[in-house]
């Protein structure tokens, strides 16, 4: 049988299994008299070591069996759970972790023998001197074998494949059901049966078919005709990533096109038109939904990869750190999901280096030992919210005002920081609170980046730092970036998309109500002051007079609002965010492009640069 066409599955679920470890490990380590990470820990090496072993990669295989030797001898009493095995156990990990990245790609790394002789050292060294071999012998037998792979599995075709794979390593399979061929076809349900001749016991030929991964049951019983007729139910593929961008990008055309057709229906006052206009309308709109459906993930599988980051960071800088994660249900398109993990990555060390305190000062003053930093999501109407708070020290606005005086980053007229400022001040290219560059930070390249990596997603990022009680960060992202609902705003001749995503409301501009904060013009809308931008000012082409009704857009922000005052408003419209290369002196409202129903192009604004 030829399994290099599984090269993919088994480097995606190997990869799977390496997280899994390291989320135990995490567990087990926070808690070393636990009895159930050891056996997870336990379970997903020893899949790892079984599809390694049917896939023919003798180096991961190697190190996967020296792994659960030591594992073994913890789970049994024969080694101790000190933290030298617990940092021995994360090396491991992290060299299985390369070990499958390179025998994934064709060209898997030599094996560490230094490493490999450590694990056998802390294992025994009888036991780490054992090797992979074959299933000790029993009576010779022939017996029906029923497999159920799990339903939400992926490929399991390709999955039943390395079960059969693992149930010829160990003697003669006879009368599949349903035949091979069938096993790759899109409706296969997971259901087969065949007949194993072997000298195997029942106990050891299920645990050799378990390596496989994804086996949800194993009965050795007959299979009666009716259930060796596999039924054509639940029906799932795996996909690239690029065609589903590449029929975004199609779908994307689609609904520029439905609009445009919509605007020529509406002139053409022919009632047929109008009657397939709104049809095409509606299957587009369908399609659109179902295609941006498809391209959802879970946060959880970017939040994941933090654990294990943090702890290691937090072991460099000696300090004691819990880590929390909620929300990881929480949807967003792939596309945003594969850029936001590097702007969390920074936040998260940020807040290790320099929001949390060393164990020392935390007990000095009255906080436990041991600090907090949280990794959230959250939906807000069209967008996600993502924060990394911390309890640490918070962040000293008079000393970031005095050192940003002193390398000219704010007025001498600036008396202190608001939230805004702040992170203004913090955002600046180059600027840093550190003393000193460290290996996690201090080059100020931390908020900077996250800024604009945020920024050209879309989104948005605030900050919230109390002295001694700690800093928030919350960035927040539409929830896909190829189309949006936008409203669109007219100044003197030109029209504006505005992402509905940051619209909180619609008023009239009423002179009666305006006020000023901060020598700021600002508007009374129920009793909250609200600071005003009129678009007319910022943009040209507004030349004229204002006409005497202008509508008034109450742009959200996190707690923060803004009221945009128009000339007219045009209705809502699915507008495609198109490719943008912001030319020399573009204002920094503007966030994109688009093409509008009847074709002509408008800018779209950057609702978190008009606050």
């Amino acid at each position: 049988m030829d399994v290099s066409k599984y090269a993919a599955l088994f480097l995606a679920e190997s990869r799977e299994h390496v997280s899994a470890c390291n989320q135990l490990l995490l567990e087990w380590e926070r808690d070393p008299g636990a009895v159930e990470p050891v056996g997870g820990l336990f379970r997903s090496i020893h899949t790892i070591k079984g599809m390694a072993a049917t896939m023919g990669f003798t180096g991961v295989a190697d190190l996967s069996h020296r792994t659960e030797n030591l594992l073994d001898a913890l789970r049994h009493g024969r080694a101790a759970p000190r933290p030298e095995t617990f940092q021995l156990l994360f090396r491991a990990v992290d060299a299985l972790g390369r070990a499958i990245e390179g025998a994934g790609t064709g060209s898997e790394p030599p094996a560490d023998e230094v490493l490999g002789s450590e694990i056998d050292t802390a294992a025994g060294a009888t036991v780490g001197d054992q090797r992979p071999g074959a299933i000790a012998p029993s009576a010779n037998q022939t017996r029906p074998v029923q497999v159920t792979i799990r339903s939400g599995a992926l490929m399991r075709g390709a999955r039943a494949s390395l079960v059969l794979r693992r149930a010829e390593a160990m003697g003669r399979v006879t009368a599949l059901r349903p035949p091979a061929a069938q096993l790759e076809r899109e409706d296969f349900d997971g259901r087969f049966s065949f007949r194993l001749e072997s000298e195997a016991s029942d106990d050891e030929v299920a645990a050799a078919l378990c390596t496989a991964g994804d086996v949800e049951a194993i009965r050795f019983e007959q299979t009666s005709p009716a259930e060796a007729a596999i039924g054509i139910r639940g029906r799932q593929i795996r996909v690239d990533l690029g065609r589903l961008d590449a029929l975004m990008k199609q779908v994307g055309e689609l609904v520029v096109a439905k609009n445009r057709l919509i605007v020529l229906a509406a002139a053409a006052q022919d009632p047929l038109f109008e009657e397939l206009s709104d049809r095409i309308a509606r299957l587009v709109s369908g399609m659109q939904g179902e295609v941006i459906a498809a391209r959802m993930a879970p946060v959880g599988e970017v939040f994941d990869r933090f654990p294990r980051l943090l702890r290691d960071v937090a072991r460099d800088l000696g300090k004691r750190i819990r880590f929390d994660m909620e929300g990881e249900e929480i949807e967003l398109d792939r596309s945003i999901l594969d850029e936001i993990g590097e702007p969390l990555l920074h936040l998260i060390r940020n807040a290790a280096d320099h929001g949390i305190e060393t164990p020392e000062r935390r007990t000095a003053s009255g906080k436990p030992a041991e600090g907090r930093i949280l990794l959230s999501a959250s939906r807000e109407r069209n967008s996600v919210a993502l924060r990394v708070s911390d309890d640490g020290r918070g962040i000293d606005r008079a000393a970031i005002l005095a050192k940003a005086r002193r390398e000219e980053m704010a007025d001498a007229s600036v008396e202190t920081l608001t939230d805004d400022l702040l992170l203004r001040v913090l955002a600046r290219p180059g600027f840093s609170t550190a003393e000193a560059v460290s290996g996690v930070s201090g080059r100020g390249v931390g908020v900077d980046a996250v800024m604009t990596r945020v920024r050209a997603l879309g989104g948005t990022l605030d900050v919230k730092s109390e002295v001694g009680r700690g800093t928030t960060f919350t960035i927040r992202v539409p929830l896909t970036l190829a189309i949006v609902r936008a409203l669109l705003a007219v100044a003197g001749n030109e029209r504006y998309a505005v992402p509905l995503a940051y619209v909180a409301e619609t008023v009239e501009f009423d002179p009666g109500a305006v006020t000023s904060v901060r020598s700021r013009e600002a508007l009374l809308v129920r009793d909250r002051v609200i600071p005003t931008v009129h678009l007319r000012h910022l943009v040209a082409g507004a030349a004229g007079p204002a006409p005497p009704r202008r509508p008034t857009i109450i742009l959200e922000v996190g707690d923060r609002r803004t009221a945009l005052v128009v000339d007219a408003l045009m209705g809502q419209q699915d507008i495609v965010v198109e490719p943008f290369d912001a030319p020399r002196g573009m204002p920094p409202f503007v966030g994109g492009a688009t093409i509008l129903a009847d074709g002509a192009p408008a800018l779209i604004l950057d609702a978190a640069a008009l606050l």
